[in-house]
């Protein structure tokens, strides 16, 4: 443990001192080695055993067989210190191949615990075990665990609470009670199967059927049996929502009426406190809310309704809840609040940009001002090759429907004897290649959405492939996400494993140096996990390549990763033991 401890700590300083000498840098570490045994005493071990199996339950009125962990949706809340070592025990007693994603740890020399399949791992066969261990170190809020096979994550997840350090306290006021949100997505079927006829047929998949708070599918739905998830409160109080989006494809507006919230911390990174009176999360993020109970006493409803930034879904999904006064009438009606609508991009966009880094918080990381590679990544829908027509397949321009990034479709490495994990530690050849491109093989007006100008060209078509871009370890590197229009705008919630990286910017259309370079926030960026990049628009982000290993990148819309949405990046290992990755764990699954 103590060598787990003190490794991460150097990850810390290399993120904070990127520029250090060699001489300064021992110096530091030297002081941390001494810091770290009187630290150890404040650390602890958390382990658990997460049992995934099938279980039925009640929901919409009929019985649906679900797999879960622990037999609860959602599964069990992981409660952590900074500082902690994480040690869970997998048991896979489902029908199905488990992966399990501790999405936005940053699994700093514990690749192998980072948990997609194909990517980091194996899967875990069915009636197979495997532990994951890891450390928390320099990370603080809420994060959250899912399964990373298929679309199992629909029903595999749960919330990790990563409190401060014994002796630390939050950067806000203290709070009265903190209390869990969980956003999640229902259908009305077996997931697997949903993700099975998708890619049989090269169409999308079957839409969802509900959306949930904390499980609870609410009162909205035509079932007057499902119950709404209550929160009760005492008035005067601060009370501090760790929100989560676990929704495989549907970004969220969240409102509680006659209350605002106040932001302090986004995906488990601090910010400036800001003031709103709507949440907006894109699937795979977080964001640690306060909300002041100061309002009359009563019932007011808790709102999760879509933001849909592409027109393309038909189905009502908005759910509610209802928070609780003590002393409310039982008889009141609940005050509803005023919503936005589906399609509202300018309130969606006001939050996802409007928000700074809190740069006097603890684990602050100033951006990287030296940048060492540029990439510029088109991201978007496009077409695939009909591979089996008939009734009901492929109904997009007679193609499947693919996705890809700089017009590489993305494939997993199944079936070629190792993940990409694996074949980077043991320099297997033949599982991937290390040429994913830096900007697209096509300059074009990437915003344009006249698919007519497009259709039949090598810009909608894009080859299938599993390529990844190899970065020399601690450099650093800027990448400008444009978002395309082949087959439809829509908003793309990209998340990269093993890092945090500041936003500098986001706008519409396409990205112009010249233009937007000013724009660039150097001081106190969001750090984020994962970007919501604007519908018909782009995203920055910089962050220093420190962590070696091989890391997923890939859309959070859970339907556009079997398309191809994804890569990966190859971070070459460092000078040192402490700066490379180590031995695979002994019961890590096989290929």
């Amino acid at each position: 443990m103590k060598i787990t401890y003190t490794q991460n700590l150097y990850y810390f300083i290399s993120l904070n001192f990127p520029n250090m000498t060699r001489f300064i840098f021992s110096l530091a570490w030297c002081f941390v080695l001494l810091l770290s045994a009187s630290s150890l005493a404040s650390a602890a071990i958390v382990e658990q055993t997460f049992n995934v199996e099938n279980v039925t339950v009640q929901r919409l009125c009929s019985p649906q067989v679900i797999t879960a962990v622990n037999g609860s949706l959602p599964g069990p809340t992981l409660y952590a210190r900074e500082g902690d070592t994480v040690i869970i025990h997998l048991v896979n007693k489902s029908p199905y191949n488990m992966t399990i994603h501790w999405h936005g740890i940053t699994q700093f020399l514990t690749p192998w615990a980072d948990g997609p399949e194909y990517i980091t791992q194996c899967p875990i066969p069915s009636g197979g075990k495997y532990t994951y261990k890891f450390n928390i170190t320099g990370q603080e809020g809420t994060l959250w665990w899912h399964a990373h096979t298929s679309y199992l994550r629909a029903t595999v997840h749960g919330a990790i609470i990563i409190k401060p350090r014994l002796g630390n306290s939050y950067p806000f006021p203290r709070v009265y009670q903190e209390v869990p949100i969980l956003l999640g997505e229902w259908w009305s079927a077996n997931v697997v199967e949903v993700e099975r006829n998708a890619t049989d047929t090269g169409n999308g998949p079957q839409e969802s059927n509900a959306t949930s708070i904390n499980g609870f599918l609410g009162d909205l739905y035509n079932c007057t049996q499902d119950p709404l998830y209550t929160l009760r409160v005492k008035q005067g109080k601060t009370y501090l929502l760790r929100m989560i989006n676990a929704a495989l494809d549907e970004h969220h507006f969240f409102k509680i009426a006659n209350h605002s919230f106040t932001v302090v911390a986004l995906d488990a990174v601090y910010t400036d406190q800001y003031e709103t009176d709507v949440i907006v999360l894109a699937p795979g993020q977080t964001a640690d809310v306060l909300l002041k109970t100061n309002t009359a006493v009563g019932s007011y409803y808790m709102v999760a309704t879509p933001y849909r930034s592409a027109s393309v879904r038909s189905v009502n999904l908005t759910t509610r809840g209802v928070v609780v006064y003590d002393g409310a009438s039982q008889t009141q009606t609940p005050i509803m609040p005023i919503l936005p609508d589906s399609h509202d991009t300018p309130t969606a966009h006001k939050f996802y940009s409007n928000i700074t880094g809190l740069t006097s918080g603890r684990f602050w990381v100033p951006v990287p001002r030296n940048v060492d590679e540029r990439m510029f990544i088109t991201i978007g829908i496009g077409l695939d090759q009909c591979i089996n027509p008939g009734p009901g397949r492929c109904l997009a321009f007679k193609s499947r429907l693919s996705a890809s990034m700089n017009n590489e479709s993305f494939v997993l490495p199944q079936g070629r004897g190792a993940s990409l994990m694996e074949a980077f530690y043991k320099n297997i050849s033949g599982v991937y290649t290390k040429d994913f491109p830096d900007n697209p093989p096509f300059v074009f007006n990437y915003t344009d959405s006249d698919f007519s100008t497009l259709n039949g060209t090598a810009i909608a078509f894009a080859p299938k492939s599993t390529k990844v871009k190899t970065l020399k370890w601690n450099s650093t590197l800027e990448i400008v996400y444009q978002n395309t229009a082949i087959l439809g705008t829509e908003n793309h919630p990209m998340h990269i494993h093993g890092f945090n990286f500041h936003v500098l910017a986001q706008g519409f259309g396409n990205y112009n140096a010249t233009r937007d370079e000013p724009k660039f926030n150097l001081v106190n960026p969001q750090l984020r996990n994962t970007i919501a990049v604007p519908v018909g628009g782009w995203a920055v982000l910089r962050f220093q390549a420190n962590n070696p290993g091989v890391w997923f990148v890939h859309c959070h819309l859970e339907t556009h990763l079997p398309w191809g949405l994804a890569m990966a990046f190859e971070v070459e290992n460092g000078p040192t033991p402490e700066t490379s990755v180590p031995p695979p764990p002994a019961d890590l699954p096989k290929c």
